[in-house]
């Protein structure tokens, strides 16, 4: 996994959810726009204060996320 600079996880801004630079932009906000067909340059404009490297970060994050693996233990 290559280190994202990118994306910050602060409990006290938007839920703790991850964010595009402290913003209050999600990777989900972001991954639902792509998902919905959104090109990057759209995605742009809607968020002109973004930048191409805030979208893919939030790309890899959420693949990366899928690959995660959870386990759930019991208490011995």
């Amino acid at each position: 996994m290559q280190t994202l600079t990118r994306i910050t996880l602060d409990p006290d801004r938007m839920g703790g959810k991850p964010c595009i630079r402290g913003m209050r932009v999600t990777v989900g906000t972001i991954i639902g726009l792509m998902a919905s067909g959104a090109s990057v340059g759209e995605v742009l404009e809607c968020y002109p204060y973004l930048e191409a490297e805030d979208i893919q970060e939030a790309l890899a994050y959420a693949a990366w996320r899928t690959e995660e693996v959870e386990v759930n233990l019991v208490a011995s």
